[in-house]
């Protein structure tokens, strides 16, 4: 199975890949704060780059859903806002990083489109192309990817809506039907890739047995995008920043259960994970000095 992200064509059956998180925010659950500033914006890519990351993932508004799991304080963000903090990241990081995918990571189709003039390859939307009707027509006309996640509602209601009685295959069900629509919209298939939506209207018990479940999202037919970094679902009491373990046990089962894609804060430690299992799902080969093989 192929991924075209802009340049760069993954095919998916050579190895897993990376997408580290850039957080240009002030409230995000993990890393708010740190990475603001655009200058330490552009270090922490430079950094993540030099791990092993695939792409980097720039996002200017914390989506994470409001109430007791993630704690209060994230706010909405203006347009011009969101456009000030990510665009001179993405353009620096173009600059400096000429052949390493960029993706953007927002609902709104104006900050998408500036992004990707930006040098930006890929869009990831958390609200699956349903938040901004102009979103996926402006795919579409791009040609850029696509990440489509699953979640309901919004971040202030979607703890309401986390009611399943199957959730792998109730979120099955709700992904195809983001898929069909952006096939509606005239996006290739190859463009697009599909992420769960691990802690968007899930509960971490939900978000487990999720997981647990994942192979049958692969009968889809797209490639799985896995966001379980630093989350509560990996039922840890230490801090998000400190669940560097958790997430790889959480990144190892993912691959196993089919996903190829992973968006994580510590990108050397999960490449240096995901390589050795790699090998062992490759029939137990010996495991690579690099993702070449």
């Amino acid at each position: 199975m192929k991924l075209e992200v802009g340049r760069a064509v993954w095919e998916l059956g050579e190895r897993p890949r990376i997408l580290g998180i850039l957080n240009a925010t002030p409230d995000s659950f993990s890393d708010g704060g740190r990475f603001l500033d655009p200058q330490e914006a552009v270090s922490q890519g430079l950094r993540l780059a030099d791990e092993g990351a695939d792409a980097l993932d720039v996002g200017g508004e914390s989506t994470r859903p409001s109430g007791a799991t993630y704690g209060e304080g994230r706010r909405e963000v203006s347009l011009d806002e969101e456009l000030g903090r990510v665009l001179p990241v993405v353009r620096e990081l173009r600059r400096r990083l000429p052949l390493l995918p960029i993706s953007i990571d927002t609902r709104k189709a104006v900050v998408a489109q500036a992004a990707l003039a930006a040098g930006a390859d890929l869009v990831n939307d958390v609200s699956g192309g349903a938040f901004d009707p102009a979103m996926l027509p402006l795919c579409a006309r791009s040609g850029c990817g696509l990440v489509l996640m699953h979640s309901r509602g919004t971040p202030e209601t979607m703890a309401s809506l986390a009611s399943y009685g199957d959730v792998a295959g109730e979120v099955a069900a709700e992904l195809r039907e983001r898929l069909k629509a952006a096939l509606a919209a005239g996006i290739q298939p190859e463009r697009i890739a599909l992420d769960p939506g691990f802690g968007f209207a899930k509960s971490p018990a939900q978000s487990r047995r999720l997981l647990r479940d994942l192979g049958g999202l692969t009968g889809i037919g797209r490639p799985l995008v896995i966001g379980a970094s630093r989350k509560a679902l990996l039922g840890s009491a230490a801090p998000p920043a400190e669940r560097i373990f958790e997430s790889i046990a959480a990144a190892v089962l993912a691959l196993e259960r089919g996903a190829r894609l992973f968006r994580v804060h510590d990108v050397g430690a999960t490449v240096r994970a995901l390589r050795a299992a790699w090998a062992v799902l490759r029939e137990g080969e010996r495991a690579p000095p690099s993702w070449t093989t």
